[in-house]
């Protein structure tokens, strides 16, 4: 998943797949470990912002990332498939759901990495320029990814990527602002 990004989407819609972790197994695998560890996280006040109620803000935030995230993030993956279809639109939807399924594992190994770091980052800038690294890595992961997945040459593999990024970005943005109960108040 890591060494060769991309690698695991390539080689099961070519057919190899026996050597490998089903997709979406590796995916559930990954997600609930990774949203067990955000909602703790979150429980232990390590993801709030300074200035927040501890007491009211880590709980509200914490059921949030515990029991409605999870389930908002699977049902994005569909949308994810859909963007990537979008600009490779001569692909099967399924290829896209299955490119989706490995690079929605990288990218909760790598936050679960990133975000134990917050309440550091808030402090010291040394973990903040770490987490930017961390960022800066996933989206070369991301970039090789859709290259080595797609077959797509450098400026056309950027080119999609950012479309698509963007777009998901957006559309994460907008489902968990108008799901979450978790508002963060201004001083």
């Amino acid at each position: 998943l890591f060494r060769n990004p991309g690698l695991l989407t390539y080689e099961f819609l070519a057919g190899r797949r026996r050597r490998y972790t089903p997709p979406l197994r590796l995916y559930l695998a990954i997600s609930i470990s990774f949203f067990v560890l955000v909602a703790w996280l979150a429980q232990s006040g390590f993801l709030l912002e300074p200035g927040q109620d501890p007491r009211f803000d880590a709980a509200v935030q914490a059921r949030f990332l515990s029991e409605d995230l999870p389930r908002l993030m699977f049902v994005l993956l569909p949308a994810f498939a859909l963007l990537l279809k979008l600009v490779y639109f001569r692909r099967l939807y399924f290829d896209h759901l299955i490119f989706s399924l490995h690079l929605h594992s990288a990218a909760y190994v790598i936050l679960a990495m990133t975000l134990p770091l917050e309440e550091l980052a808030n402090r010291q800038t040394g973990f903040r320029n770490l987490q930017l690294v961390m960022v800066g890595y996933f989206l070369a992961y991301f970039l090789v990814a859709v290259r080595r997945a797609y077959q797509s040459g450098w400026i056309a593999a950027s080119l999609k990527s950012a479309v698509v990024l963007l777009g998901y970005m957006v559309a994460v943005s907008v489902v968990i602002e108008n799901t979450s109960s978790f508002k963060i108040i201004a001083d």
